[in-house]
């Protein structure tokens, strides 16, 4: 990992994020992200998540564990029990029918106390627009949690 690459920001739902949050209330520890394509972190420390509308705020940060990519299937079998999601189909749905998706693994959840809104990501990243997730340095990491 390059000090470039210290935190990864995740774009997620806010249906998703309620989910993420409620599974690490429950006392899950290792939690999985799903992406629909072979993309996201391959190495980082940090993962940070900013929750799109309606609440367009980094709302919290987790340790990096490791980027897995595969088929639909294989991933689902392996990894299903970790995702928010409450169902195969549902997780089907998402997926749209891709053959190859990634998981991104992560675990010790922690949402932040004062999330930070998108004009205050602005201020520090510069423009956001077409953002899909994007690598921060350990500073600006250090910005947008703290």
């Amino acid at each position: 990992m390059t000090a470039e690459r210290y935190g990864f920001i995740l774009i997620a739902g806010e249906k998703y994020w309620e989910r993420l949050r409620q599974r690490s209330r429950d006392g899950k520890k290792t939690h999985a992200f799903v992406r629909k394509s072979q993309v996201g972190p391959v190495a980082t420390k940090e993962l940070l998540f900013y929750v799109k509308k309606p609440a367009m705020q980094i709302r919290g940060v987790a340790d990096f564990i490791e980027r897995l990519t595969g088929s639909r299937d294989e991933m689902w079998t392996k990894y299903g029990a970790e995702t928010c999601f409450e169902s195969a189909d549902e997780y089907n749905a998402i997926v749209q029918g891709r053959k190859k998706v990634t998981f991104v693994r992560f675990q010790n959840l922690v949402e932040l106390e004062a999330p930070k809104s998108t004009d205050e990501l602005v201020r520090i990243l510069g423009s956001i627009q077409w953002f899909r997730g994007k690598y921060v340095d350990s500073e600006t990491a250090s910005q947008l949690t703290t």
